[in-house]
């Protein structure tokens, strides 16, 4: 692929600026895909490979990134499974919740033909988009998606029947865990050999347990998913939100690039996490509520380091939340793109 500056981030060459592209970027603030939401349901816009690669590709023309990340879901997974989902007005529900049943994991029926379409989108994404945009795949993190195939729906964050079982039944947990993680290797590696670039493992929830805990039971399925992927030779980011000190653990088998949360600086991350990772993130994307001369502000705080970090992907520490303003999330990335990062 030709200049891409996503791409020659994460493989350790020099660049004159961070790249910059955001979690959540397909949908939500941008007004036009906003509009094709009044014509479509959100599981229309996945299952259509054209308007999946349409959604998926509208922040590369509308906000000008520098990468693009397949228009997706990470419950896709559990729906592979065999449990009934429904992407509903409020969020996505199961019809069954695994908390309903005596023995779930005797329930998961994998069906790989369910993840097909996604695979097809890709495929159009690819043929569509310019070409020096590179495609970021992912994939949900066997725990938080194993907290929502336990809950049942996407309302209620600290998953408290999850957390039960995790402690209750940790041989049942770890059953669940191992189909999810099989299945997650499958659809990332295909996701790989379809054409994404690089790919991104999303743990939204690792902080609701302690660290060392999520290193003893979760970890390991991160790393083998992670472990996959990169034998496929594409570089792996991983997210660990709310993993805290956790982080310093991280090791270079386990990623390329670690994404950071906003609750510690990057300066902070950067004593921690081994200096063979690189660094997303991490600024908080409710400040892009705020008006542009607090955005500007905050932002210049971040060129010292990113002067001295070329190991360094500029994103949000979580994804964008509905309602920031589109003109916020475009004038971040023109300031990421016409500031002199002093790289000499």
């Amino acid at each position: 692929m030709s200049n891409s500056l996503f791409l020659d981030t994460i493989n350790g060459k020099k660049t004159s600026r961070p790249p910059v592209w955001f979690m959540r970027q397909a949908g939500r603030v941008l007004p036009n895909y906003l509009k094709l939401r009044e014509s479509h349901t959100f599981s229309e816009l996945m299952h259509n490979p054209k308007l999946a690669a349409e959604v998926t590709l509208m922040p590369v023309h509308d906000l000008g990134v520098d990468a693009a990340i397949l228009f997706s879901d990470i419950l896709v997974i559990p729906a592979a499974l065999g449990m009934n989902l429904n992407f509903t007005d409020s969020g996505p529900k199961f019809d069954v919740a695994l908390k309903e049943l005596s023995d779930p994991a005797s329930a998961l029926k994998p069906d790989t033909s369910k993840l097909h379409y996604i695979y097809d989108a890709i495929d159009e994404i690819i043929r569509t988009k310019p070409a020096d945009i590179p495609l970021i795949g992912f994939c949900g993190a066997p725990f938080t998606t194993l907290c929502y195939m336990v809950q049942g729906l996407s309302s209620n964050h600290t998953f408290p029947d999850a957390l039960a079982l995790l402690y209750k039944d940790r041989k049942m947990t770890v059953r669940l865990l191992e189909a999810i993680t099989e299945l997650s290797i499958e659809y990332a590696v295909n996701q790989v050999r379809h054409g994404v670039s690089a790919f991104q493992i999303f743990e939204t929830h690792a902080g609701l347990i302690p660290s060392d805990l999520y290193r003893e039971v979760m970890m390991p399925c991160v790393r083998r998913i992670a472990t996959a992927v990169r034998a496929e030779g594409v570089p792996v980011i991983f997210l660990p939100k709310g993993l805290g000190y956790g982080i310093k653990y991280i090791e270079p088998e386990d990623a390329d690039f670690l994404s950071i949360d906003w609750q510690i600086t990057l300066e902070e991350a950067r004593v921690l996490v081994h200096p063979g990772i690189g660094l997303q993130g991490n600024l908080d994307p409710r400040l892009l509520f705020a008006d542009q001369t607090v955005i500007q502000s905050t932002l210049e705080k971040l060129v010292d380091f990113g002067s001295r970090e070329q190991a360094w992907i500029f994103n949000l520490g979580h994804g964008f939340i509905p309602g920031i303003p589109f003109e916020n999330a475009k004038f971040v990335v023109d300031w990421i793109k016409q500031t002199n990062w002093n790289r000499g």
